[in-house]
């Protein structure tokens, strides 16, 4: 079972950001509550909608969400059962770039992130507290298990208030 927020030690700087914003020390029931919240929200935005040229779509920005969690999932297995190989960094424009988000239908990619988060939490409810407190190496920076969920919640929350503000 996890307990305890991440520390600083636990991440890069640049993901700060995102631990912040998340204000439990219960990450997986964070993100298994705020997955009905989001997706309600995300059905009552226009899919196609852009707050200015050249910014991403709302399904371009859920396409971005659904691959960073997934990296970010990726590596939490990696890094929670011991793998100590320094994992790679990932650009997100080429990843969004070269998917076809606005393509598929907006419930499509709903769902997708549904799946994708229920496989989230599925995941990290095995780890065990020394798990959850393995340190590894992704994006040439020392990370734990703990923080790489905090950073996936973290992440969503920075995205959905992106939503609200900019989207509507």
């Amino acid at each position: 079972m996890q307990s305890g927020l991440p520390t600083t030690a636990d991440y890069a700087p640049f993901f700060g950001r995102y631990v912040a914003l998340v204000n439990s020390e219960d990450i997986v029931g964070h993100l298994s509550g705020q997955l009905p919240l989001t997706i309600a929200l995300l059905r009552s935005l226009e899919p196609e909608r852009r707050y200015a040229p050249g910014k991403w779509s709302v399904k371009q920005v859920l396409g971005h969400m659904i691959d960073t969690e997934r990296v970010m999932a990726y590596r939490a297995l990696r890094i929670s059962r011991g793998d100590t190989t320094p994992l790679p960094g990932f650009d997100q424009d080429v990843l969004v770039n070269g998917a076809r988000f606005d393509e598929q239908p907006m419930e499509e990619l709903i769902e997708e992130f549904e799946c994708v988060r229920k496989s989230t939490v599925m995941q990290l409810r095995g780890l065990t507290g020394e798990m959850w407190d393995r340190v590894g190496t992704a994006s040439d920076h020392p990370i734990s298990a703990r923080a790489l969920a905090y950073i996936i919640g973290g992440h969503e929350l920075y995205h959905v208030g992106l939503f609200e503000r900019l989207y509507r």
